[in-house]
C-alpha cells in the first residue's frame, strides 16, 4: 500500500504541474488579445488625433492604461499611425515574442 500512495503523490504532483502550465498558457494568451485590443484602440486614438490637428504619439499613449505605456513603441509616418505592444509576461522574452503591432490611417489636417 505505501509504494501505490506514493506513486499516487507523485502523479498529483505531475497532474498539478501540468494544470499550472496549461493556466499560465492560457493567462498568458488572454493577456496578448487584451494587448492587441487596447493596441487597436491606441492606434485609432492617435490617428483621430492627426486627423484633428493634434499630436498623434501623445494621443497614444493617453488612449492606454499605465502599464502599458512603458511597453510601447509608436511611429507616424504620413497618416499612418504604428505601434507596437509588448504584453506583461513573467519572462521578457516570452513578451517581446508575443508583442502585436497595429496601426490606423487617417488624412492630416491641413494647416
Amino acid at each position: 500500500m505505501g509504494r501505490e500512495g506514493g506513486q499516487a503523490t507523485v502523479e498529483a504532483v505531475a497532474a498539478v504541474s501540468l494544470l499550472l502550465l496549461a493556466g499560465s498558457i492560457a493567462l498568458q494568451l488572454l493577456v496578448v488579445g487584451y494587448a492587441l485590443t487596447l493596441a487597436d484602440g491606441a492606434a485609432e486614438a492617435g490617428a483621430l488625433a492627426l486627423a484633428a490637428g493634434r499630436p498623434a504619439k501623445a494621443a497614444v499613449r493617453k488612449a492606454l492604461p499605465g502599464w502599458a505605456r512603458d511597453d510601447l513603441e509608436v511611429s507616424v509616418r504620413g497618416g499612418e499611425v504604428a505601434l507596437r505592444l509588448r504584453p506583461p509576461s513573467l519572462l521578457t522574452v516570452i513578451g517581446d515574442a508575443l508583442a502585436v503591432d497595429s496601426s490606423a490611417f487617417a488624412r492630416p489636417a491641413r494647416r
